[in-house]
């Protein structure tokens, strides 16, 4: 009862004196006093003085000035480079729009899909663009854009040779050469559905449909949005199996670190360029 009292005393000296009498009554009933200490406790967070907030990833771009966005710099239409190393494609116009709305330069940071998610966890750039799949387990380390793209699995082989490889049964047969870049989807697609084909794992994916060209391979199954494209660029030699009905469905996005601010600039900057349609004509520039 004394250090009730003392406790009471000390609340009476900060409140000038005023209204011992019921803090007294109030301290002496346990429920009330644990209740009241509770709403004290939870009144003085909220309503007190506010701490500083920490800067986010979105405050870090803008004030460095600097937007970095890793690409693998191998993957028509999405990100490639050319003969003179000039890095170009769709989000590469992306990531210069993207840099321009929010009044920085553009860094491209080099990455591959094997490394990919290392990078983003060592943080070595703000974003990845440049055709990644969503998938849970990239999920897990990093926030997504909404959707940019729709594609799906579906085998590309040379010309005369789509009737052999229209279905997974048939591509997973004893003596069919399957080549995979390392690291991707397209991958990881493969282990999961082939078990009697021989799967070739190919380091560069900015040469391996030459591979494919070549006969070191029989076929290669990746999006079917690539298919179309390494067809246009290989006519009459490579062509794709029925790249408007692929074996699965996905949707490509941008990658990033937890930053839940940044993910929801991005977002409106996409629902922008969606509206103004900017977004459609970059699309255009450089699909088949």
């Amino acid at each position: 009862m004394e250090i009730i009292r003392r406790c009471c005393n000390l609340i009476g000296s900060c409140c000038g004196g005023r209204q011992i009498p019921m803090i007294l009554e109030f301290l002496q009933c346990p429920i009330r006093f644990a209740s009241g200490l509770f709403a004290y406790v939870l009144l003085s967070t909220f309503a007190g003085p506010t701490q500083a907030e920490t800067p986010t990833r979105l405050d870090a771009i803008v004030a460095d000035g600097i937007l970095r966005v890793g690409l693998t710099e191998d993957y028509r239409p999405f990100s490639f480079a050319d003969a003179s190393g000039k890095v170009e494609g769709i989000d590469v116009d992306m990531a210069m729009s993207l840099a321009q709305s929010l009044g920085v330069k553009l860094d491209i940071v080099k990455t591959s899909w094997s490394s990919l998610k290392s990078d983003l966890e060592a943080n070595s750039f703000d974003i990845a663009m440049g055709g990644i799949t969503i998938t849970l387990d990239r999920q897990k380390v990093g926030l997504f854009s909404s959707p940019v793209f729709s594609s799906g699995k579906t085998p590309i082989t040379r010309c005369g040779d789509e009737p052999k490889y229209e279905t997974i049964a048939a591509i997973d047969q004893p003596g069919v050469h399957v080549i995979v870049n390392s690291g991707g989807t397209n991958e990881r697609f493969d282990r999961a559905h082939l078990q009697k084909a021989t799967i070739i794992q190919w380091s560069d994916n900015a040469t391996i449909f030459d591979a494919l060209v070549e006969g070191k391979a029989d076929l290669m199954i990746t999006d079917a949005v690539e298919t179309r494209v390494q067809a246009k660029l290989h006519p009459g030699i490579l062509c794709p199996v029925h790249p408007n009905a692929p074996f699965d469905h996905s949707e490509l996005a941008y990658w990033m670190p937890r930053d839940p601010f940044f993910a929801a600039y991005v977002n409106q900057w996409l629902n922008l360029l969606d509206l103004s349609g900017e977004h459609q004509a970059i699309l255009a520039r450089w699909m088949p």
